[in-house]
């Protein structure tokens, strides 16, 4: 299992978000250029995270996106199943009853068992943790910063 871009380019985009500040705003070109996000993936990405209740998008000129959760409460798990959907391995587990082998196959109790052990382990990594640690995120930022002015 590989995380898709979309998941990736949504925790770049939150993980800016909780270093901002939850509810400061941030301009989508500053979210993208330093976060090496597209521009119109950036925008796709942030609809799914609005919907999800994960950020604000505000229009206009002056507009951007905020967040909304504080990073203490945001984890990992709800960051990418907003954007890729619930977490599965195999067919089997997304759809049990599709397969008539799954309540007595073993491999399907692998499967099982080890999705719940990534919903866990994505669970638990909250944004304030992942901000706390030594991120190339923050590097990035400072970066940023200083191009910008």
């Amino acid at each position: 299992m590989r995380l898709t871009r979309a998941g990736e380019y949504a925790v770049r985009c939150v993980l800016y978000l909780s270093l901002t500040g939850k509810g400061v705003l941030a301009k989508r070109k500053d979210i993208a250029g330093t976060m090496d996000i597209p521009d119109q993936f950036l925008a796709k990405i942030a609809q799914q995270l609005s919907h999800a209740g994960i950020i604000e998008i505000v229009q206009g000129a002056g507009g951007g996106y905020r967040l909304v959760l504080p990073p203490e409460k945001l984890t990992l798990l709800e960051v990418i199943e907003a954007v890729i959907g619930e977490i599965v391995l195999n067919d089997c587990v997304a759809n049990p009853d599709g397969c008539y082998r799954s309540p007595s196959c073993t491999v399907h109790l692998v499967w099982e068992k080890a999705r719940e052990q990534l919903r866990e382990t994505l669970r638990q990594a909250r944004f304030i943790d992942l901000m706390a640690g030594n991120t190339c995120i923050a590097d990035l930022m400072k970066s940023a910063e200083n191009r910008l002015g």
